[in-house]
Order: C-alpha cells, then sequence, then structure tokens
C-alpha cells in the first residue's frame, strides 16, 4: 500500500503533463490554420462589425497601422499627424474563407475611391488600405485592386503597402457597435450598413 501511494502522485504529474502538451499542439495547431488580413476602410467600428459576421472570420481587432509615430493613442491618430490609418486585423480561417474573399467583402463594406474619406468622416486616418503580411497577399491585394476598379466608376485610391506595424487600439474601441448599438454613429451610420450587406448575402444575419 505504501508502495502505490508513493507512485501515485507520479502518476497524476504524467497525466496532467500528457493533456497539458496535447492541449498545447491544439493551439498551436489552431495558430498555424489561421491567416490574418489587415485592411483600413474608413472608420474601425464599421470594418469591425462587418468583419465580425463574416463565415470563417475569427477575431476582429481594431487598431492602427501605416503611420510613422510608436504607440499611437486614438487622440494622436485623430489629429492626422501620425499618419496611421483605422484598421482591422481580421484573422480567418483560410479552409473557410480565402484571403481574396476577405477582399472581396473589403471592396463592398466601403468606397475605395473616395480619398482619406468615407461618408462624413474626413481625414487620412480614414483612408482605404491594405497592409500587407506576405508577398503572396501583396500579390494578391494588387489583382483584386485590379479586378476590382472594373466595378467603380472613379479610380481606387486604395493604399497597398507591406505591414510594418500593428498598434492595437485602445480597449473601449474593441466590439465597438456590440457594446454601443443605441450610439448614433452606430445607429445611423453602422447598422444601415450592416443591414444592406446582410440583404446581399455578404455577410451573416444574427
Amino acid at each position: 500500500m505504501k508502495q502505490l501511494i508513493i507512485k501515485l502522485p507520479l502518476v497524476i504529474f504524467l497525466f496532467n503533463c500528457a493533456i497539458s502538451s496535447q492541449q498545447k499542439g491544439i493551439k498551436h495547431m489552431s495558430k498555424q490554420v489561421m491567416e490574418v488580413a489587415t485592411l483600413g476602410g474608413g472608420c474601425f467600428w464599421c470594418v469591425e462589425a462587418v468583419f465580425e459576421r463574416v463565415e470563417g472570420v475569427a477575431d476582429v481587432i481594431s487598431g492602427y497601422a501605416g503611420g510613422h509615430k510608436k504607440n499611437p493613442t486614438y487622440n494622436d491618430v485623430t489629429k492626422g499627424d501620425t499618419g496611421h490609418a483605422e484598421v482591422c486585423q481580421i484573422s480567418f480561417d483560410p479552409n473557410q474563407i480565402s484571403f481574396e474573399g476577405i477582399l472581396e467583402i473589403f471592396w463592398q463594406a466601403h468606397d475605395p475611391t473616395t480619398l482619406n474619406q468615407q461618408g462624413n468622416d474626413y481625414g487620412t486616418q480614414y483612408r482605404s488600405a491594405i497592409y500587407s503580411h506576405n508577398e503572396k497577399q501583396y500579390k494578391t491585394a494588387q489583382a483584386s485592386i485590379k479586378e476590382a476598379s472594373k466595378k467603380f466608376n472613379k479610380p481606387i485610391t486604395t493604399e497597398l503597402k507591406a505591414l510594418d506595424k500593428f498598434y492595437i487600439a485602445e480597449v473601449y474601441h474593441q466590439d465597438y457597435f456590440e457594446n454601443n448599438p443605441n450610439v448614433p454613429y452606430c445607429t445611423f451610420v453602422i447598422a444601415p450598413k450592416l443591414n444592406k450587406l446582410k440583404k446581399k448575402g455578404t455577410i451573416w444575419n444574427e
């Protein structure tokens, strides 16, 4: 009996190690499967709300990219002095939706022909932008811009650059539409956009 008591903790320890290794393996695999797109299409509240409703998208994080100041705040970016655009990093499963598919929705979700403007939002922080994570994404985006230009009457002004640095926006910007559905901007700007895309079948209807 004494020998069994001595060995039991060792068995439990080895069992816990095995479970932990399995869980780490699962998390590692899930990260390998996911790809990330970084897109700017005006106010990041809008972009986030749209892509959170796309099949195959696992997560959407609002932030800033394309500028020169380190660790910019929302107040910094809105002044237009940091060079950053409001963007979203979209984590998606390429087995469910491709990067090309993400970009097809991107073109439907904003007007890429209005330089530094989306609706009543004016400023360089609201510019249309694609920040590629690798050479494949860059070339795919080039082809997508060329194809999308056939669908617009005016030239596309979307900025295409390799991603330098992404800064996560303040906590209160994350899931903004979900947390603030009755704020006027959400009611009169985001909600109509979502309804339009739902009717087209571009995004899912909750």
